[in-house]
């Protein structure tokens, strides 16, 4: 039977979100439903109310999540009820040419549930990256929940779902870093800092944060950069490059998806050095950089999805660094409400000084 269940929705383009009942099926074939136990607030869903993603409306809110499973439907093998869970918003096909060639972490063929979770009028929802975590329970793919141990904290592994992997994947798994290299990371938000840790756990030897706000510089600092740069006050590239020996830096992650902060990350690059881009630009943006400069340079223009994560290999090994004490997700928390509080965790996200809202049930 179909169940009714609290939910965070966004009825309409810019407006403030609202807390309603909403109706979640009974699993079908190869669907799972998932208790949420924890759910960060990420920039994408303020961008998904605000209307940058699609005109879907309305959404169901809510993507960086860790719950327990309650039911499978039929031919779910990979997870039982029972399962403490990650959610991911790629679950791979295994049958693209991606996957076909060993590649899953690019599958171009991800999917989601099939049936729709609805307002109690009949509304069909649209969930957040397929997902819709803003609820005390959601209906996804069962592909989209990785089993981890259920000793971690569901509101610290919860963020390995969207932000926190895909800064670590930008390092790790797109970058490459490796040990001795040096990292410059521009934009020191969740995304940035997550990157800053992995480039850490990878051996990088130096590590330079690069924002305009001394308060996130200083959260860098405590989560592993080595070196920081106001770019208010000071020439990013120039400041790379004298701490890097005049070279630049072998990595340089952009986590702000601006062409500003791309032109500063192409060449605060050493030669055949590796940019990354995982901030996410807006459909508008235009880069342009010379074609001769792009040719001369060598090295590797990288786009990060998702961290280039797999999700069945990547979210097992986080949580148990996390569980040893080598993986501090718990820093990246910076508060945990309640679901009726989401809208002003948007309004916090403005002033700077948090990481994460984690909505925990």
């Amino acid at each position: 039977m179909a169940q009714q269940v609290r939910a965070v929705v966004a009825r309409s383009k810019g407006a403030p979100v609202s807390l309603e009942t909403i109706v979640v099926p009974d699993p079908g074939p190869g669907e799972a439903l998932v208790k949420i136990e924890a759910c960060g607030v990420c920039h994408t869903d303020l961008h998904y109310r605000e209307g940058g993603i699609s005109d879907d409306f309305p959404f169901l809110l809510g993507h960086e999540a860790a719950g327990t499973v309650e039911a499978v439907g039929e031919g779910v093998t990979d997870v039982a009820v029972g399962d403490f869970v990650v959610l991911n918003w790629r679950a791979v096909c295994g049958q693209c040419r991606a996957c076909l060639r060993g590649r899953p972490w690019y599958c171009f063929d991800t999917h989601n549930a099939k049936q729709k979770m609805t307002l109690t009028d009949g509304t069909e929802l649209s969930p957040a990256l397929g997902i819709g975590a803003f609820a005390e329970k959601t209906l996804v793919a069962a592909g989209q929940c990785t089993k981890v141990d259920p000793a971690a904290s569901a509101a610290a592994v919860g963020l390995l779902g969207c932000g926190v992997m895909a800064g670590i994947g930008a390092a790790i798994n797109t970058g490459n870093v490796g040990r001795g290299d040096t990292v410059a990371v521009i934009g020191c938000g969740g995304v940035g800092d997550a990157a800053i840790v992995g480039s850490k756990l990878a051996g990088a030897s130096k590590v330079i944060a690069v924002d305009i706000d001394d308060r996130k510089l200083a959260t860098a600092e405590k989560l592993g950069a080595t070196h920081t740069v106001n770019s208010r006050s000071a020439d990013a590239v120039e400041a790379v490059r004298e701490l890097t020996g005049g070279f630049g830096a072998d990595v340089v992650i952009e986590a702000v998806g601006r062409p500003e902060t791309y032109r500063q990350a192409f060449y605060a690059r050493d030669l055949a050095g590796t940019v990354v881009l995982v901030g996410v630009p807006t459909p508008e943006m235009q880069l342009e950089l010379p074609l001769l400069d792009v040719f001369g340079r060598g090295g590797a223009l990288k786009s990060s999805w998702y961290g280039d994560c797999l999700p069945s290999r990547d979210f097992p090994m986080l949580v148990d660094l996390y569980l040893q004490g080598r993986l501090d997700l718990d820093a990246f928390v910076t508060e945990t409400i309640a679901l009726d509080e989401v809208e002003k965790a948007f309004e916090r996200m403005h002033h700077g000084d948090v990481l994460r809202s984690v909505v925990v049930f």
